[in-house]
């Protein structure tokens, strides 16, 4: 889902400045209720790409690369619930989410406060925890670590300013 930031469209824009006031942008991001918003599983920025970094000969992974790590990701969830009916982390219950997604008292205490400053809901909650889940997945790593619950957190709050 694209996601337009204000009237003008240009607001968080890395090259343009935006014309709306602190106001006309509250304003228009409260258009999308906070109920709505929260059952969206991630939500990205994706800032316009200056041309000079299209045209570079250097580039990141390769589309064989991606779906790879991604099928790898994949046989991992589904190897870690083949006992349930359901073939991907976000499908977990609460209870597989609690078996599966356990943090460290670190993590624990990064997640509280994302909770409190940004005043998450349960739901927000339990997407986080399966999203970490997912990015660990994709990186082959066995538990959650900070970097994989600081990303979760990252793409669950584009709409409170977190970015």
């Amino acid at each position: 889902m694209a996601k337009k930031l204000c009237l003008c469209g240009l607001h968080g824009d890395r090259e343009r400045q935006c014309t709306c006031s602190p106001q006309q942008v509250r304003l228009y991001q409260g258009r999308v209720s906070g109920p709505l918003m929260d059952r969206i599983d991630l939500q990205v920025e994706v800032p316009a790409v200056p041309f000079r970094e299209l045209a570079a000969e250097t580039c990141g992974p390769s589309s064989t690369q991606v779906r790879e790590m991604v099928m790898e990701a994949r046989h991992r969830q589904q190897q870690r619930l083949k006992s349930s009916k359901i073939f991907c982390n976000a499908q977990m219950t609460t209870r597989q989410t609690r078996q599966w997604c356990k943090l460290t008292p670190e993590c624990l205490s990064l997640l509280e406060r994302a909770m409190e400053r940004f005043r998450l809901s349960a739901r927000a909650y339990g997407r986080i925890l399966k999203i970490s889940r997912t990015i660990a997945d994709l990186e082959g790593a066995e538990h959650i670590g900070m970097a994989h619950l600081s990303e979760a957190i990252g793409y669950s709050n584009l709409d409170r300013g977190l970015s």
